[in-house]
């Protein structure tokens, strides 16, 4: 587990859950702007975040009639 900045526990304890299921959820439902808006840091930090906490962000284009199929891996 990498260690915790003092804005980063703050985050947590804003949102009472851990920034590994924070960050991923709310990236992909609001998108990276509109994430480091939301949570009040700028984009180049919640990019720091994401690198420090393992956290791969992607993106895919799709073609029309393409869709996109996300599997998780159990631990």
């Amino acid at each position: 587990m990498a260690r915790k900045t003092k804005m980063m526990l703050r985050v947590e304890k804003a949102f009472q859950r851990d920034l590994e299921k924070i960050l991923p959820e709310m990236i992909n439902d609001i998108g990276l702007s509109a994430c480091a808006d939301e949570l009040d840091i700028s984009k180049a930090t919640l990019g720091y975040w994401c690198l420090k906490l393992g956290i791969t962000v992607r993106r895919v284009a799709l073609s029309p009639g393409e869709t996109l199929e996300i599997k998780k891996i159990a631990s």
